[in-house]
This record gives structure tokens, C-alpha cells and sequence, in this order.
């Protein structure tokens, strides 16, 4: 009975793998392309959840309140480029500037209430948690799957761009993009766009997949954005050299992140040391190349001795 409960429970983890995933190729734009350490995302997803939540109880469209979601999501990622390059300001203390505006933010635009229900009852939802079993197009699963492969083809397209090239070069080497005559300042402006953009539409799809949006829905963001990174690296890294595919190696990341974590929760945790287990397995995946590049040069020394 035990296992068949775990069994129940991972439609949902994966679609829920899958929301995160895509927050975790924003992430990925800025740690691993810009080489830029950002935590804007923290409170980049609860706006694009926010924002979201509101404007579909307001009556809008669907695809339009997660537009508008994306939109807002581009300009937190806009107050963190500009506090770092005209300002001066570190990009990690940058981002946590803006972090801590949004949280006051993020209360206006819920109508000062710490969160909003989201019914699928009441409303027209894009994705909701409790379809996450059901076999036909209404289940999440599917539904997250075309838009994740969708998001890392435009994505692939961008970055094969002229602009998206010296997206890029900027991350590669600032210097000599400069030197190339590539304003590094306003790339790293759009890039940190473009990835809290993308944060926040992932906060729209997560409000209406939990069917609330809440003011701390975003705490701990960027770990879980990171062990997806780190943990698609350590595991695909020999086998995915492509972009796009290193791209698809962060959301596969973020699923496997979710299933370890509810197998965990399945052996008997408890919730309240959900965060623990966060960063130790955040920890283990960020120690692993580390500890397989002093493996290898000791195998290496001892073959040369």
C-alpha cells in the first residue's frame, strides 16, 4: 500500500518538477550564460503568480495574464540590471535589493493579503493539480511538456541570434565582448530580462497549478533553481553538449529534484525539514564535480607516478 501511494504522488511531483524546471532555465541564463549570480528569482516567481492570479480573477484570458505575467516578470529583472550597472551595486546584492522590494510589491498587487485562491472551479485554468493523474490533454504533465519543449526551441533560436551571440560572448568573456565593440552593460541588463521573465511565468503556471498565489510562494527559489542546474550537469553533462539540450538536461534536473524529494517524504520526513534536505542535496550535487576532479587527478598523479 505504501508504495502505491509514492506511485500516486509522482504525476504530481513531475508536473510539479516540470513548473520548476522551466523557473530553472531562467536561472540557468543568468548563472551559467551570464555567469551573473541572481537573486531576483526569489521574488520574480511569486510576482509572475501574483500578477497572474489577479488579472484571471479579474476576467482575463488566460494566455493574457500569463503574458502580462511575463511582461512584469521582465521589468523586476530590468530594477536588478539597473541597480547593478548604472548603480554599481554587486549583481548578488542587486538582487537581493529588488528581492526584498518585491515581497512589498508583491502585497499590493495581491490586495495586501498574504495569498489568493485560484479555484479551477471558477476559473479557466491553463493547468491545475488536480488533473495530474487523468490520462487526455487536460493533464498537466502533457501541458507542461510541450510548453517546456516549445520555451527551448525559442530559446535555441534566440541564442543562435546575432544578439543572442553576444548574450553570449558577454557571459563568455565581458572583456573581450567589449573589446568586439558589444555593449556588455545592456546585455547583461536583457539578460537578467529575459531570465526573470521566464521566472515569472513559471510562477503563473505554479499559482494555477497549486490553485493559489501567495506572497512566499518563491522562498527558497533559487536553490531549487540551482540544484536543477547543478544536478542536470552532474548527470547529462557527458551526453548533452548542445545547448538546447543543456537546456532539457536543467528541467529533466528539476524533475528528478521533485521525485528524489517525495521519495524522501515517502520514507517518512518531516515537512518541517523539507529546507534541510534542500540544501543538503543542493550541497551534494554542487560538491560532485568537485570531488570527481580530485578523483580523476589522483588517478592521474598515481598513473604518472
Amino acid at each position: 500500500m505504501e508504495i502505491v501511494k509514492l506511485l500516486n504522488a509522482m504525476p504530481s511531483a513531475v508536473a510539479q518538477g516540470l513548473i520548476w524546471g522551466l523557473m530553472a532555465i531562467g536561472v540557468y541564463i543568468t548563472y551559467r550564460v551570464l555567469e551573473v549570480s541572481d537573486l531576483t528569482v526569489d521574488g520574480s516567481i511569486a510576482t509572475g503568480g501574483a500578477v497572474a492570479a489577479v488579472l484571471i480573477i479579474g476576467g482575463w484570458n488566460v494566455w493574457s495574464a500569463m503574458l502580462a505575467a511575463f511582461v512584469v516578470g521582465m521589468l523586476t529583472g530590468l530594477a536588478t540590471g539597473l541597480f547593478h550597472t548604472l548603480c554599481g551595486i554587486p549583481a548578488i546584492l542587486s538582487g537581493i535589493l529588488t528581492q526584498l522590494a518585491l515581497y512589498s510589491i508583491n502585497l499590493r498587487i495581491l490586495g495586501n493579503k498574504a495569498n489568493v485562491a485560484l479555484s479551477v472551479n471558477k476559473y479557466d485554468l491553463l493547468i491545475t493539480s488536480r488533473n495530474a493523474r487523468t490520462l487526455g490533454f487536460e493533464n498537466p504533465t502533457l501541458i507542461l511538456v510541450l510548453f517546456t519543449v516549445a520555451l527551448i526551441l525559442v530559446l535555441y533560436w534566440f541564442f543562435g541570434t546575432e544578439l543572442g551571440c553576444s548574450l553570449l560572448a558577454t557571459g563568455a568573456n565581458r572583456s573581450m565582448a567589449r573589446a568586439q565593440g558589444i555593449n556588455t552593460n545592456t546585455n547583461v541588463v536583457l539578460g537578467l530580462m529575459l531570465s526573470n521573465g521566464i521566472v515569472a511565468l513559471a510562477g503563473a503556471l505554479l499559482a494555477q497549478f497549486q490553485g493559489f498565489a501567495d506572497v512566499s510562494m518563491g522562498r527558497g527559489a533559487i536553490v531549487i533553481g540551482l540544484a536543477a542546474v547543478i544536478i542536470g550537469e552532474v548527470v547529462f553533462s557527458r551526453i548533452f553538449r548542445n545547448f538546447g539540450l543543456k537546456l532539457l538536461a536543467v528541467s529533466i534536473g528539476a524533475i528528478l529534484y521533485y521525485m528524489v524529494i517525495q521519495v524522501v517524504l515517502w520514507l517518512g520526513l518531516n515537512t518541517n525539514d523539507l529546507k534541510l534536505l534542500t540544501a543538503l542535496v543542493v550541497a551534494l550535487f554542487l560538491a560532485t564535480p568537485h570531488w570527481r576532479a580530485q578523483y580523476l587527478a589522483r588517478k592521474k598523479k598515481k598513473e604518472g607516478v
